[in-house]
């Protein structure tokens, strides 16, 4: 596993999301440092300079959460406050409720917990994701079939990044933004436009860097992950009705369009039940899905605020 690391102090883990790398994290580094946390940023199982299994079974929610697990050992450490974005939060919650020995607070960004219910909504993912779509396609259901979204994604790497950044961000104009439903004629990325000029919370140097390791990759270690949600479901029956019991905070971009998915709405509304210790649940004004890239003050503060009052 490949980190990259900041400071000392008490241990604050940093989870990264699709298509992003410990990068995406590169304005907390330092924040974090400088109030005396260390910090540390990992790219994930299958991204960037960490290994990449080729098995589709590598990469199930106990490996995923077990390498975090693995690295605060590997650390030295016994405890850690951890946070991810988009997939990360799904890893930082899957780690709050699997070990609450290991994890004293969770930050989650854009994606809100998502507990299992064990009614009959509860239902497998794709199974879900089928009804939402109807006669469209949903843009996870489109990455299930291997080398289908590589082939797309890995036509033109900078490109890719450039447009699902930009469509993701608050910069994005009027019906430029990511559609989650498109018709079964286009691509995934038919459903948004790369900007004219680069949105001013990233520059050409930081694109760059993104492209420069998913050229050296390709896409297939991130979208392995999508390609487990249903062995996820499978694997974690035994978390119906769980809590999160840590305190957590949760922080998402106004205009990320997971807070419209209705795939997140109910989860949303009760977030205060399913983590009774939600200190705050905070919209970020002028920002995207890309939240800690876009406002990364307001994110850093929001950070230090909790860790001060944990």
């Amino acid at each position: 596993m490949h980190i990259a690391e900041k400071g000392s102090g008490p241990l604050v883990i940093l989870c990264h999301g699709f298509p992003e790398l410990w990068y995406s994290w590169r304005h907390q580094l330092s924040a974090l440092a400088e109030a005396g946390y260390h910090a540390v940023a990992p790219d994930q199982r299958g991204y960037g300079r960490t290994d990449k299994p080729i098995s589709l079974n590598a990469y199930d929610i106990f490996q995923l959460t077990g390498d975090i697990v693995g690295l605060i050992h590997a650390l030295g450490e016994d405890q850690a406050v951890i946070a991810g974005h988009d997939w990360g939060s799904r890893i930082a919650w899957h780690c709050a409720l699997f070990r609450p020995d290991l994890f004293r607070g969770v930050v989650l960004s854009s994606v809100p917990y998502v507990p299992r219910c064990g009614d009959d909504t509860d239902t497998r993912p794709t199974d879900k994701m089928r009804l939402l779509a109807g006669d469209k396609q949903f843009y996870q259901l489109f990455f299930q079939e291997p080398g289908k979204a590589e082939a797309e994604l890995e036509a033109d790497v900078r490109k890719t990044l450039v447009t699902l950044f930009y469509s993701g961000s608050a910069n994005a104009s009027p019906g430029k933004g990511l559609r989650f439903l498109f018709d079964k004629s286009e691509k995934f990325l038919d459903t948004a436009m790369p900007p004219d000029t680069l949105p001013d919370w990233i520059t050409e140097q930081e694109i760059n860097f993104f492209s420069q390791e998913f050229v050296r990759t390709g896409f297939t270690g991130g979208l392995n992950w999508y390609r487990n949600l249903d062995k996820i479901w499978e694997q974690t029956y035994f978390l119906i009705k769980a809590k999160i019991v840590q305190p957590v905070l949760y922080i998402a971009g106004e205009k990320d369009a997971v807070i419209k998915n209705p795939m997140y709405k109910k989860a949303l509304e009760n977030l205060n039940i399913s983590c009774p210790n939600l200190t705050k649940k905070v919209f970020i004004p002028n920002a995207g899905h890309w939240v800690q890239q876009e406002q990364p003050e307001y994110t850093n503060n929001l950070f230090l605020e909790f860790l001060e009052n944990l």
